[in-house]
């Protein structure tokens, strides 16, 4: 996005920015879905249609909220890429990201708003994250001594459904890989910041960088 340049650009893009971040605090306190733009315009000392000039909707203003929070973890796993694309360190970065902001973790990765749909724009950023995920996974290919023909039921199946990976090169294999790294990880996330451990008394890190190591192998 273009830096605004001029005053009128700058003042529209800080008063948006002003409603998001007292969106992110009443999100914060009540959950995504008791997001109210009114309630917002009523903090900030802004008329309910006055701040409808920024935001047209309630969904306007979660598909923006949902834009950034795919692009700062898009970005993060990006920056860790850079330095060497590895599960652990990509691991590492997720769970840094997710416990940065609980809520804006469950904004993307949690229970879906009832009547709501986010654009196409917002899944072409999260396959960043996924691209990124599919070159680590793919970096740990080796060479296939299985006999010529035996493939793993899984791995047949997303030989032929990879429109997810959205081009990517990676074998099925990887794809099965990443899809597994993906969805145990977010499993101990999830159970973690929502409270699931709560009261078990172990580290839930300490379970992370196990599963983690489970990977590995």
């Amino acid at each position: 996005m273009s830096e605004p340049r001029t005053s009128r650009e700058r003042y529209r893009a800080q008063v948006r920015e002003d409603i998001k971040r007292h969106a992110w605090e009443q999100i914060a306190t009540a959950g995504a879905s008791a997001l109210s733009l009114n309630a917002i315009a009523k903090r900030i000392g802004m008329s309910g249609p006055a701040l409808y000039r920024y935001f047209a909707s309630r969904d306007d203003l979660i598909t923006d909220l949902v834009r950034d929070a795919y692009r700062s973890l898009a970005d993060a796993f990006l920056a860790r890429a850079a330095e060497g694309t590895d599960l652990p360190g990509l691991a590492g970065t997720l769970r840094a990201w997710a416990l940065a902001d609980p809520q804006r973790y469950f904004l993307v990765y949690g229970t879906p708003l009832p009547g709501y749909h986010a654009p196409e724009d917002t899944a072409l950023t999260a396959s960043e994250i996924m691209t990124v995920l599919l070159d680590a996974c793919a970096a740990q290919d080796g060479p296939d001594t299985r006999p010529p023909g035996v493939v793993p039921p899984a791995e047949g199946y997303f030989a032929e459904h990879g429109e997810w990976t959205r081009g990517h090169p990676a074998s099925p294999a990887a794809r099965l890989r990443a899809l597994t790294v993906w969805t145990r990880l977010h499993g101990v996330l999830s159970l973690e910041l929502a409270g699931g451990f709560h009261g078990m008394g172990f580290d839930p890190a300490v379970l992370y960088a196990a599963e983690v190591e489970s990977l590995m192998k």
